[in-house]
């Protein structure tokens, strides 16, 4: 039987080699979810606790399994056997994930492609398709602006292997003729899976949000600049445009 649920203690890391050294490591937890199998917590709890497909790709009137599968085919792709969702609840009404990964797996179980959905602190999202290789590393270009300081050019190199024990998200910027940028993400999978235990830390989800707030004050305090915003950037999350 598969399980629905699983949840991981992780440490998020952030470096920078742009013009200065500046990384930083902040501690959360993320969950694993069987799309298939979403879990609810009973009556009005629900409102309290929830995965929810209005905070993510699609349209939300319909499931997150049935968005996802939507999404994929409109890019030519045959749903999968099983889509697993890598990403927080949404806890007290608020919800923040700056990196929400779909694991998409065949019948015999392997790992065939990852959605990665990506979120600014402008309330925009993108979406990018990849196709992991056997060790998890795949590679797209970076057409979405996320941080104030990074414009839209140059590509990102992922390691995103199919979670198990153990967690570990990389992502890394590349840009021509400047150092990269790392973010990574690694956990250890919990012992307590259940929905319920986001409830006794319900500030978790605000910490990441304002944290990356705070840190973006500190860059620009020691002289970084926001690079320029493109005038209209249409997101592809919700409808067909890519």
């Amino acid at each position: 039987m598969r399980e629905a649920l699983a949840s991981y203690d992780v440490t998020i890391g952030h470096r920078r080699r742009d013009g200065f050294e500046y990384a930083f490591t902040n501690r959360g937890r993320t969950w694993l979810v069987d799309l298939d199998d979403v879990p609810r917590l009973p009556g009005p709890l629900r409102r309290l606790c929830s995965f929810s497909s209005g905070d993510h790709l699609g349209a939300p009137s319909r499931s997150l399994r049935e968005n996802v599968d939507a999404w994929l085919a409109e890019r030519g792709v045959d749903p999968p056997a099983t889509v697993r969702m890598l990403a927080s609840p949404r806890v007290l009404g608020h919800v923040f994930n700056p990196l929400s990964l779909f694991y998409c797996h065949d019948a015999d179980g392997t790992l065939t492609h990852v959605v990665a959905e990506v979120r600014n602190t402008y309330g925009g999202r993108r979406c990018y398709l990849l196709e992991p290789a056997d060790n998890g590393r795949a590679t797209t270009d970076k057409t979405f602006y996320v941080s104030p300081f990074h414009g839209v050019d140059g590509h990102y190199e992922l390691v995103v292997p199919a979670p198990g024990d153990e967690l570990s998200v990389t992502v890394t910027l590349r840009r021509p003729d400047r150092p990269p940028f790392v973010a990574t993400m690694r956990g250890t999978r919990r012992a307590d899976a259940r929905l319920a235990s986001a409830l006794r830390k319900p500030w978790a989800n605000w910490t990441v949000d304002v944290m990356i707030r705070v840190h973006g004050i500190r860059l620009f305090l020691k002289g970084l600049r926001p690079a320029s915003r493109p005038d209209h950037q249409p997101d592809d999350l919700t409808r067909s445009s890519r």
